[in-house]
């Protein structure tokens, strides 16, 4: 795998800048929460660097690295164009930048759609994609403080969230993001 440095160049040259500086905040926001919480922190900013690495590829061909993907993808998956980035971005970082840490790869193919088998590093990238420096929705302070306090509630919390979100816009749910909204709800009680 390339190091941290040379990953910045091959970004800067296959993202905007805007998708750019959300890398480099999630990747600070994932190596914070991962001191917090007893994670790796160089490969939790690694994992933020790569998260969204083939957002901004043609469709077709994110679709393409979702059907060549090894990784476990569900039906909705292959349905939803807004999930396949994330798959995508798993087999582009361990067949063409020779990444093959598992926990990195799983946090780079969880990130948006999480799953109920969610790693500890896992969690901190999806946490810090919902909480990076440039997120401004709604709610955005009270998720930055709860994922700050407890990590677990902030994830029943962040799940709750995107159930809601993709229920609003009518579009499919993995069967990942219900098994991660069950043990999280589970692990409340």
């Amino acid at each position: 795998m390339i190091g941290n440095d040379e990953l910045l160049e091959v970004l800067r040259l296959r993202l905007s800048k805007k998708r750019l500086q959300h890398s480099k905040n999630v990747a600070d926001e994932a190596k914070r929460l991962a001191e917090k919480y007893g994670a790796d922190p160089e490969k939790a900013y690694t994992a933020g660097l790569l998260h969204d690495i083939c957002k901004e590829i043609p469709p077709e061909e994110q679709k393409n690295y979702v059907l060549l993907s090894r990784r476990d993808v569900c039906d909705a998956e292959k349905e939803v164009p807004a999930l396949w980035h994330s798959i995508a971005g798993a087999y582009y970082a361990e067949f063409v930048l020779g990444c093959h840490d598992e926990d990195i790869l799983n946090a780079v193919r969880y990130h948006t759609a999480g799953r109920g088998e969610m790693s500890l590093l896992e969690e901190i990238v999806y946490m810090a994609d919902l909480t990076s420096a440039d997120r401004s929705y709604k709610d955005v302070a009270r998720m930055r403080k709860l994922a700050s306090s407890n990590l677990k509630k902030a994830m029943l919390e962040a799940v709750k969230f995107s159930v809601s979100d993709v229920m609003a816009k009518g579009s499919l749910i993995p069967v990942h993001t219900i098994n991660a909204y069950n043990r999280y709800c589970r692990e409340d009680k």
